[in-house]
């Protein structure tokens, strides 16, 4: 064992380690120490002058002590840091202090703003980084990144958390800066702060849950877009659209997809070009929903009316046209005329359409004896979405029209809707009276005879979701009396 090894040892063992290199070096600064004090003593008690140097050499060390504790208490002479300290530590400390102080005056956090940006930059390294830097020199924090890859570039998505005094054009001139090129920007709100797997997951859920969802989800997944269901054969004599591959198609602002029924689903986002990474998720999910093929909650709710009948409300597809039809033909003409604003031979055609859960939802009012007695439908158009409503003449005036409205409008608060319209005509008295009875704020277009009513709906619509609950719970049924 060789002489460090040993040292080692009997410091582990607790005991000292001495060299005598140390204590002769220790020694021979004792003897000098003496021997210049001894030489001082002399020269101050024998030389001439000896007491005057005496005092001089006191006034010279009081004055050098006084300039070293002036220098090192001067701004900017502070200790340095030691090897082991970046010299961050003490910022973060004053910013979080800074912090603690703007959240108990009521600012902090609330003056922050979310704002969602989209930019292409060139792929390389060091692009990111640029853009990031550039982010981070206005005091702008990166919550989430995607990428998009594409043919020469890549898109580039984030969620932002940027000073509420940072407004969105000097956010993109600093993105542009950096290389940024077609950047896009826009506030976000908290549901952006779920991340995308999260997200897509929660969609598939969804969809797997009930066919309907699916343009709702598309919606979600994508953002802001108009989205078309085109049946493979129109009713009325239409147009059929236009044959599309089965991988689909994307052609920038607009991707078409095929439906699992073979329609055609139309996504178009005209201030924003969909991405190659946003295409293969959209196809994704429409694939999925056509693997699962046609589904729908099977909750129904069972409601006594007024008079004492009980009826039963529940979600309806297409597996129910023969009960429908046979509802048609207990209607008269003018109910039915009110309802399809046709001919009424031509009612029994829309019906099909109207039960499919690709283009809304429906429900379906039954008595005890199984038959359908009325129908609410919640219909997607677009960027809006319409309400509608048929009931069997035996049955009109108990509040059954009532209960299927409020149910379709509190769907239509559940998936986000901002209004719903209803067409009918200016003589449908019944129809006028269930559209003011939601106590919402209305609008009204009356156009040579037809009236088109429009209900704007309010986010915590509570009354309306609480009554649509149980359609989002398959499986369960319960009690309710109709109004």
């Amino acid at each position: 064992m060789n002489r460090d090894m040993s040292d080692v040892t009997r410091a582990r063992n607790g005991r000292p380690v001495h060299h005598w290199r140390r204590d002769v070096v220790e020694l021979a600064a004792l003897f000098t120490a003496v021997a210049v004090a001894d030489a001082v003593a002399n020269l101050v008690g024998h030389g001439p002058g000896g007491p005057a140097l005496l005092v001089i050499s006191a006034l010279v060390l009081a004055a050098t002590a006084g300039f070293h504790v002036w220098w090192a208490r001067r701004p900017g002479h502070a200790p340095p840091v030691t090897d082991t300290d970046t010299g961050a530590r003490p910022a973060v400390s004053a910013t979080r202090q800074a912090g603690t102080g703007a959240d108990a005056s009521g600012t902090g956090d609330r003056a922050s703003t979310l704002w969602r940006l989209r930019t292409t930059v060139r792929d390389e390294p060091g692009s990111l980084a640029a853009l990031c830097t550039a982010l981070a020199g206005h005091r702008v924090d990166i919550l989430s990144l995607q990428t998009h890859p594409l043919a020469d570039g890549t898109v580039d998505e984030f969620l932002l958390r940027a000073p509420g005094d940072l407004i969105a054009g000097e956010i993109t001139r600093a993105v542009a800066l950096a290389g940024g090129t077609d950047t896009w920007i826009e506030r976000a709100d908290a549901h952006d702060l779920v991340d995308a797997p999260t997200r897509v997951l929660g969609l598939a859920t969804r969809t797997a849950l009930d066919a309907a969802e699916l343009p709702l989800a598309l919606r979600q997944l994508l953002g802001r877009c108009t989205i078309r269901s085109l049946p493979a054969h129109p009713v009325g004599g239409a147009r059929r659209p236009e044959t599309v591959p089965v991988e689909g198609a994307l052609e920038d602002t607009v991707m078409r997809l095929r439906a699992p029924e073979g329609g055609v689903i139309t996504v178009e986002r005209p201030y924003l070009p969909f991405t190659p990474t946003e295409f293969a998720r959209a196809r994704a999910l429409v694939e999925l929903d056509a693997r699962l093929g046609p589904r729908i909650p099977r909750s129904q709710d069972v409601i006594a009316l007024p008079a004492g009948d009980a009826i039963t409300v529940r979600r309806a597809d297409t597996g129910d046209l023969p009960a429908a039809r046979a509802m048609h033909e207990r209607c008269s003409p003018r109910t039915l005329g009110l309802r399809y604003h046709g001919p009424v031979g031509d009612a029994d055609r829309y019906l099909n359409h109207l039960l499919s859960p690709r283009f809304g939802r429906t429900l379906a009012v039954r008595t005890a004896s199984g038959r359908i007695v009325g129908l609410g439908h919640l219909l997607w158009d677009g960027d809006e979405t319409e309400v509608a409503l048929l009931v069997e003449d035996a049955w009109q005036r108990r509040g059954i029209g009532g209960e299927l409205l409020t149910r379709l409008v509190g769907m239509a608060v559940e998936a986000g809707c901002e209004s719903v319209y209803a067409v009918t005509q200016a003589s449908n008295t019944g129809m006028v009276a269930a559209m003011r009875g939601l106590g919402l704020p209305l609008d009204y277009q009356i156009e040579e005879g037809t009236l088109v009513i429009t209900a704007r709906l309010a986010a915590g619509q509570g009354d309306a979701v609480t009554a649509a609950g149980w359609l989002s719970s398959a499986g369960e049924s319960g009690n309710a009396e109709a109004p």
